[in-house]
């Protein structure tokens, strides 16, 4: 059996536009003669389409634009095309996760979804899971099993072919985990599986494509791009390789590869052109400035330097220097004398009181008003540049640094931040090497450097893991031999911070538990091991 995969990369809420783009990849699949085409779960409305399907207008919309895709492709091959399905039997939720069989220029046969996802896409919010429905398609005399999602790790009734219709998430490793576990369900069950994931960036989420096909015993046939649209062709019926596109799974590479398309599909997505952000000598911005000079070319990408009396010549030089090597644009824009104006409107009511963190902070929340002046000046996107560890543990400031539209590294540990760097740099110097040796600072301060406030970031590191994606309690970290009073501290941080981190930009999801996405902790609460 033939068989399509369109790894199409779609819009959400864009339902002419997403029609448009599946209505290409059916042309250019058909010259291949397949079975069947097959495109992801929720392709029609985009994924996730969220609180869209909270609107009968979008509803309505979505399937008045099926029914006419449905005739576009009269004379094509049968296409499985994800869409949202009213549910019309006046219980549960009013919608399924469904795909509906386009052929002869019409909307045939509808499979729905039996198994919601509880994760990132929240399927159980918005559908109505289908319970005994036949998921079993009869096609050129070939038992044909559809699946949605996870419905696919589960078996069910057993056909001589499964085509799964997925939207699995990028992070780190998971591809990995996704092409064991669909090798193992064809071989226990001896039966083929084509799954077709989406690619593209949106919002928060990137989802990475490589889309694959696996014969009876568990070979992989076929693999599709990675973080790239693509056609999938493969005959289910040959259990030797037949298109493997090489993947490289090293965390370095694909996170790399996630960033940037993230960052570029989600600038275009919404409306914007051009980004920039601020440069201050530091690994942080060096690696932002990399992501989107290649996600967007070094025409549409503004690095503004914003020197204060603490900036030392030493971080202007190694910004100067990553702007020659990217080929980006850069503006000097001094912000001593804003300090000084607010320092002296300040002085009278401050009178007495020491200098500490309020005048630190000062000085990033003026940075964040001229960057966001330039936003909206030029219609210019300020791409935030803290990481993952200075989110976890507050050590950003809110209104300052923070500003932005797109938080891209924010999901980003620190070291995996020094990691992606010097990988970036295996064939020639693009971030200075200065930057990645100096000790890491926010030069808010004579002197300062972050660990005067932090723990190393190896061991900062290690503690947030534990906690954040291993759901470890201080006891349990410290019973595996990590220093109590720094957990204490850590953890202490981590919950001190919740309250900025929901007044954050999105940041992309690139690990298997990000904030925003994956974490929902109250603000107003108390540790429960005390």
């Amino acid at each position: 059996m033939k068989i399509s995969l369109l790894q199409v990369n779609t819009v959400v809420g864009d339902l002419a536009g997403n029609a448009d783009r599946i209505a290409a990849g059916v042309a250019e699949a058909s010259r291949y003669r397949p079975d069947l085409i097959v495109t992801p779960e929720l392709s029609l409305p985009g994924c996730p389409p969220r609180d869209l399907l909270l609107q009968t207008g979008f509803i309505r919309r979505s399937l008045a634009v099926l029914d006419d895709l449905a005739a576009d492709l009269s004379g094509a091959p049968p296409v499985l095309v994800g869409f949202p399905e009213p549910n019309l039997s006046g219980t549960g939720r009013p919608l399924f996760n469904a795909a509906a069989l386009l052929r002869d220029g019409e909307v045939g046969e509808i499979f729905r979804k039996t198994c919601l996802s509880t994760g990132v896409l929240d399927d159980g919010s918005y559908f109505e899971p289908a319970a005994g429905d036949s998921r079993i398609l009869r096609l050129g005399g070939k038992v044909v099993g559809v699946s949605i999602g996870e419905e696919v790790w589960r078996g069910g009734p057993v056909p001589e072919v499964i085509v799964n219709l997925s939207v699995s998430p990028f992070a780190a490793g998971v591809q990995r985990l996704r092409e064991e576990t669909l090798s193992r369900v064809a071989k226990d069950h001896h039966v083929a599986i084509a799954m077709v994931n989406l690619v593209g960036g949106n919002d928060d989420l990137v989802f990475d494509g490589r889309s694959s096909a696996f014969s009876a015993d568990g070979a992989l046939v076929a693999r599709g791009a990675a973080f790239a649209e693509d056609i999938v062709n493969v005959n289910l019926a040959v259990p030797a390789p037949q298109r493997v596109t090489p993947d490289d799974p090293m965390p370095e590479s694909e996170i790399w590869r996630a960033l940037v398309l993230g960052t570029r599909d989600y600038v275009h997505k919404c409306g914007f052109e051009s980004v920039h952000l601020g440069l201050s000598g530091g690994i942080d911005s060096s690696l932002v400035a990399a992501v989107a000079t290649r996600a967007l070319g070094p025409e549409n990408v503004l690095g503004v330097l914003l020197p204060s009396p603490y900036t030392s010549l030493e971080s202007i030089e190694d910004a100067r220097e990553l702007a020659e090597n990217l080929g980006i644009r850069i503006e000097c824009i001094p912000i001593t004398p804003m300090m000084e104006a607010f320092n002296g409107a300040l002085r009278d009511i401050f009178a007495g009181r020491p200098h500490d963190t309020t005048e630190e902070n000062l000085q990033a929340r003026i940075r964040g008003a001229v960057l966001m002046a330039l936003s909206n000046k030029f219609c210019s996107m300020l791409l935030s540049t803290g990481n993952k560890s200075e989110a976890a543990v507050g050590y950003c400031t809110l209104y300052g640094d923070m500003a932005g539209g797109l938080s891209v590294i924010a999901d980003v540990p620190k070291g995996m931040v020094y990691r992606i760097s010097r990988w970036l740099n295996r064939e020639r110097p693009i971030i200075p090497e200065r930057v990645l040796t100096k000790p890491p600072s926010a030069e808010l301060r004579p002197g300062q450097i972050d660990q005067e406030s932090l723990p190393p970031y190896d061991l900062l590191d290690a503690i947030l893991y534990r906690h954040i994606d291993r759901y470890e309690s201080p006891e349990e970290i410290i019973a595996a031999g990590y220093p109590a009073a720094t957990v204490n501290q850590v953890l202490r941080m981590v919950r001190s911070a919740e309250f900025k981190r929901r007044q954050a930009p999105p940041a992309l999801r690139v690990t298997g538990r990000a904030f925003g996405t994956d974490w929902h902790m109250p603000i107003a609460a108390r540790p429960w091991w005390r």
